[in-house]
């Protein structure tokens, strides 16, 4: 895809603890569809940040770690003050394969949709690939009440790898988002309400032992921050409750 209708692209890269993976994840990025590459670092103890500097990759550094949600926030701040028109938001342990950042990135391109979501969740595919069970059937579950509730359907929605559009990506109430894991699901969510269009693409997966996962107890406690997310959301819509993130 050489025509980007002048919009420029940025990818960034939540890292902690990223080192192992960092290089070969940088390397596979489609530079020639990319304006900046930005990896905020939320206080590794393993270099990634010497690492990250040492390929050329502008690096911001939060001393101490703040969350995941949190380093979030500094990555959208930073690329939406300097004027990026679609930010690929790429984990970079390597679960997600760069170089389909083209096919993600075009929906918005071309003007057919605000936010992609790259799906790992095809069949028992990712299963194949290594995904661990506790995971495949939390991702299921979870996805399938998100679906329910938000009336949507998605074949996934916990994916590490997404595009949105500088339009979706102001409009929501970012600063007032949890600075962990659920951040994800209240930016879903956020946007849902705000009728943003959608798209869905298949990522394929990689697992290896470097691959980052948070353990089954984080998982849980993570799992039920997104249904009080999504409960929230349908209560709002029906209007039993209020909650001005949702519009």
């Amino acid at each position: 895809m050489n025509n980007l209708a002048g919009k420029k692209v940025w990818v960034f890269l939540p890292a902690y603890n990223a080192r192992k993976t960092l290089e070969k994840t940088y390397r596979d990025i489609p530079r020639d569809l990319v304006h900046e590459i930005l990896l905020v670092d939320d206080g590794s103890r393993d270099g990634t940040p010497e690492l990250a500097r040492s390929l050329s990759i502008r690096t911001v550094v939060h001393e101490k770690n703040l969350g995941y949600g949190a380093n979030q926030k500094t990555g959208f701040r930073i690329a939406l003050a300097e004027g990026a028109d679609v930010i690929v938001l790429l984990h970079p342990d390597y679960q997600y394969d760069p170089r389909i950042i083209p096919e993600l990135i075009r929906p918005i391109v071309e003007d057919r949709a605000d936010v992609v979501l790259g799906s790992r969740m095809r069949g028992r595919e990712a299963l194949r690939r290594g995904m661990p069970r506790y995971k495949f059937l939390g991702n299921i579950f979870l996805t399938g009440m998100e679906n329910l509730f938000l009336r949507t359907g998605f074949s996934e929605l916990h994916t590490g790898l997404r595009a949105y559009s500088r339009q979706a990506l102001q409009a929501i109430p970012l600063e007032k988002n949890s600075d962990d894991f659920v951040f994800d699901s209240e930016v879903i969510a956020e946007m849902l309400s705000r009728d943003f269009r959608f798209a869905e693409i298949y990522s394929p997966a990689h697992y290896s032992p470097d691959s980052s996962s948070i353990g089954l107890l984080r998982s849980i406690v993570y799992g039920l921050g997104t249904l009080l997310v999504v409960f929230r959301y349908f209560f709002h819509r029906v209007g039993m409750i209020r909650d001005e993130r949702f519009g």
